[in-house]
């Protein structure tokens, strides 16, 4: 393997299975059953790799295009956590090549028609917390196998139909039901019909209108806007508290948090402090016997 003929090329898997192959040479490489491209104006900046557990990390930058990685496909999500894998190549004997890093797509940024994104590496799994965290909030992601919230049950969740697009933000959807202002907030939504059909997003603000519809601010652009007459489906949201786990879902036996756990200030300080604990209100006597009931819940 010679200098003046080494080249890179980078593979991209996406999680539905599809693959694309880069390359900085000027001409087509074939390998490992991937045909690796030149015109695709994708760039990789120097790798940096430690000893130890330090995360391997580097970036790509590269053009949008419509045949290979489109700005819609980047804001819907589709490249979150794929697999990539970087090689020096010599292109003159494909056979003689050395695999750099392998990882995965982490943060994505876009701006002026191209892209850039941090690739993460195999030890950046071992930097993320494991285990019961005290925290007076809940640890446990709404309807997941530790809350344990049905998602799909209609006192939960509900689909409309959209009737105003107001900005890339902002949708005014038709009634959706008895849900109470902010019902959905820190939810979901998910378009169900029209171009849009699949683009996901995280809530904001949700104001129940006059007449039943909602206004749904959104934290970001949903990638592909929706159009009027399209069906929304809005998932409620949670903000991790006990009262709101207690009052709005009915599932206090599976919180996941220690809302009695006292503040910071209070450790520190406690004839100075005021103890305010998450908890607001009254725990019944039958609650906590539940909770600590065999089998009622899973630790």
């Amino acid at each position: 393997m010679s200098t003046t003929t080494l080249a890179r090329a980078w593979s991209i898997s996406r999680k539905d299975g599809l693959v694309l192959g880069f390359t900085d040479h000027d001409r087509s490489m074939m390998f490992e059953k991937i045909r690796f491209r030149p015109d695709s104006g994708l760039t990789a900046r120097a790798i940096v790799q430690a000893s130890g557990l330090s995360v391997d990390n580097t970036e790509a930058e590269g053009a949008l295009t419509d045949d290979a990685i489109t700005e819609t496909d980047l804001m819907a999500g589709l490249w979150d956590g794929a697999e990539l894998r970087m090689w020096e190549v010599d292109w003159t004997d494909t056979m003689a090549r050395k695999l750099l890093f392998r990882g995965s797509l982490g943060e994505v940024s876009r701006s002026g028609g191209a892209f850039r994104a941090e690739l993460r590496g195999l030890s950046e799994t071992l930097n993320q917390a494991r285990g019961r965290r005290y925290h007076p909030r809940c640890s446990a992601v709404l309807g997941d196998g530790q809350c344990r919230v049905d998602l799909a049950h209609p006192s939960v969740r509900g689909e409309a139909a959209i009737e105003v697009v107001q900005d890339e933000t902002r949708l005014i959807i038709a009634p959706i039901g008895a849900f109470s202002d902010n019902w959905f907030e820190r939810g979901t939504v998910e378009v169900l019909s029209g171009p849009a059909t699949g683009m996901r997003g995280q809530v904001k603000n949700d104001h129940r209108l006059p007449g039943g519809g909602r206004m749904l601010d959104l934290w970001a652009s949903l990638g592909r806007a929706p159009e009027p007459g399209d069906m929304l489906r809005v998932t409620a949201g949670c903000d991790k508290h006990a009262a709101t786990c207690r009052a709005k879902f009915a599932n206090f036996l599976n919180f996941r948090g220690f809302p009695h756990l006292p503040s910071e200030d209070w450790l520190l300080s406690p004839d100075k402090a005021p103890r305010h604990p998450d908890i607001k209100f009254t725990v019944d006597p039958s609650d906590i016997r539940d909770m600590f009931n065999i089998g009622g819940r899973d630790d």
